[in-house]
């Protein structure tokens, strides 16, 4: 399965601080159905994320009916984003 959307980059501020994007209410529904097959635990999809020309690996997270998506520091930096900026996010579910 594979999307693209885009959303906002937000900036979680708990004990372990990371930045996100949300996955859409749509595509989400489509992931809810998927990760039955692919989860390893915790609901947590495995992915292959790439923003701009930056690819990455990561797990999508569950939160609030919907999934979010981490963002490394490295790709923040290779792609010049910021805190409240609109990201396009193309997803490869593994």
């Amino acid at each position: 399965m594979n999307l693209e959307f885009s959303g906002p980059l937000w900036y979680w501020r708990g004990p372990a601080p990371w930045y996100f994007v949300t996955v859409p209410a749509e595509p989400c529904r489509d992931l809810q159905a998927a990760s039955k097959l692919v989860t390893y635990g915790w609901g947590m999809i495995p992915v292959r994320a790439r923003i701009g020309k930056t690819g990455w690996k990561t797990s999508l997270f569950p939160k609030d009916g919907r999934y979010i998506v981490p963002v490394k520091a490295s790709v923040r930096k290779a792609e010049n984003l910021e805190e409240g900026e609109e990201v396009t996010v193309r997803l490869e579910v593994r």
